[in-house]
């Protein structure tokens, strides 16, 4: 039920659940998050693979990152916009909640979310493709669950609540090991380190949105998600030109 449930919250796949998922389920589903991920990342690789005979790669790579929008609902995209629009324009803690919670868009999330997908298309096109499509989405979400674990929820209700609340060691531990397994099965000892590179940028950016909302909501878990996909593109990109 818990891969079952990730599935259904992380992606657009059909899956067998035919009602809605208790807050218990949600908290089981953050164990695969990562797995979830590498299965994004596969299908993302094959529709590569399938497209590699249309020139130039730069229409494949916006072909991609339009497949990953629509392939998760852009669901983490919107918290990416609510984020922006609540943390940077917002004076003070409630504000900044309010604007969140309004369905309208501002400047800074329509801003924001133009500049995250230029970064994230130029970065894809200067990486590796194999390592670039497999990790971006998993690594990611093991991020995610991270940041779920380590923060303090912001609100008294809300979707996110679930998710933090079965966020437990052991869940962290086993979607660690499956994002472990994928980064050094790619990168070897450089998987580790780009694990370790990512979660310590990501801690900082959780913590800045701590210090603006006093915890963190679902659409920074989605905000976060987002950031960390270019991190990933980024990063690799670093250990591309160290290795």
């Amino acid at each position: 039920m818990g891969f079952w449930a990730a599935l259904q919250f992380l992606t657009v796949f059909p899956t067998p659940l035919r009602h809605r998922v208790s807050a218990k389920t949600s908290g089981q589903s953050l164990t695969y998050f990562p797995l979830v991920g590498l299965i994004l990342g596969a299908v993302l690789l094959g529709i590569h693979y399938a497209l590699s005979f249309i020139p130039p790669p730069s229409v494949v790579n916006t072909l991609l990152i339009t497949a990953l929008v629509i392939l998760t609902g852009a669901h983490h995209l919107d918290g990416f916009i609510d984020t922006c629009d609540g943390v940077i324009a917002g004076k003070s803690k409630k504000e900044r909640m309010d604007i969140m919670s309004d369905s309208k868009v501002g400047a800074f999330g329509i801003v924001g979310v133009i500049l995250l997908l230029l970064l994230k298309y130029v970065s894809l096109s200067s990486t590796q493709i194999l390592p670039a499509l497999l990790l971006m989405p998993t690594l990611s979400r093991w991020v995610m669950v991270s940041i779920i674990f380590a923060f303090p929820y912001a609100k008294r209700s809300g979707m996110g609540l679930a998710f933090k609340r079965g966020a437990t060691w052991q869940r962290l531990t086993i979607a660690t090991v499956i994002a472990l397994i994928a980064a050094v099965a790619l990168l070897k000892l450089w998987g580790l380190a780009l694990m370790a590179a990512l979660w310590l940028i990501a801690f900082g950016i959780a913590s800045y949105f701590r210090s603006r909302l006093g915890g963190l909501t679902g659409d920074n878990y989605g905000a976060i998600n987002e950031m960390a996909e270019v991190l990933v593109l980024l990063l690799l990109i670093l250990i591309g030109g160290l290795q």
